[in-house]
């Protein structure tokens, strides 16, 4: 039932439905923890394809294998699929309307909210995990690396992952 949810009010694609996968994942079925949550959304991240699904697939194999997987991943593209065709059909019979334009254009900001309060909570993670100094400086590169060198953020999560794996151990075995 999480994943049905998911799919029917993930609107706007996978990234905008990261924040209900956490939700149902998380903290209402508690099915794994917001660090194993962090890490699959990382390797997610990395691979090809629509996030969602391969996080559902992956949840939904950890969960109950897999049939767990089957039913995760239908219930999440099933709604989509259903919906994409209903409203591609109302959109090109009302495609002209202004309200239906302003109603397409409205959703923008409400994912752009939901990804921010995503992100300042992994960073509040970063910060628990390695400190200010570290977690800024995680960000900073990040951003840099992404936005002025141009990586590809599939090998800057690897590179992060490593990171952790190398050095962030060390941080919680001495608290």
């Amino acid at each position: 039932m999480g994943f049905f949810r998911v799919g029917i009010f993930g609107f706007g694609g996978g990234p905008s439905s990261i924040p209900l996968v956490h939700k149902e994942v998380v903290e209402h079925y508690k099915w794994m923890s917001d660090e194993e949550f962090s890490d699959v959304l990382a390797l997610g991240n990395a691979m090809p394809g629509p996030i969602a699904t391969k996080m559902a697939g992956y949840i939904g194999y950890r969960v109950g294998g897999i049939l767990g997987m089957i039913n995760a991943v239908f219930a999440t593209t099933f709604p989509s699929v259903v919906a994409m065709i209903v409203m591609l059909m109302a959109l090109n019979a009302y495609r002209d309307v202004s309200w239906v334009n302003g109603m397409s254009q409205a959703v923008v900001p409400v994912v752009g909210v939901l990804l921010a309060v995503l992100t300042w909570d992994f960073v509040k993670k970063s910060k628990n995990a390695f400190g200010w100094g570290i977690a800024i400086a995680l960000i900073i590169g990040s951003f840099v690396l992404l936005e002025l060198a141009g990586v590809h953020p599939a090998i800057l999560i690897l590179g992060i992952l490593l990171y952790a794996l190398l050095f962030g151990g060390k941080r919680g075995a001495k608290a």
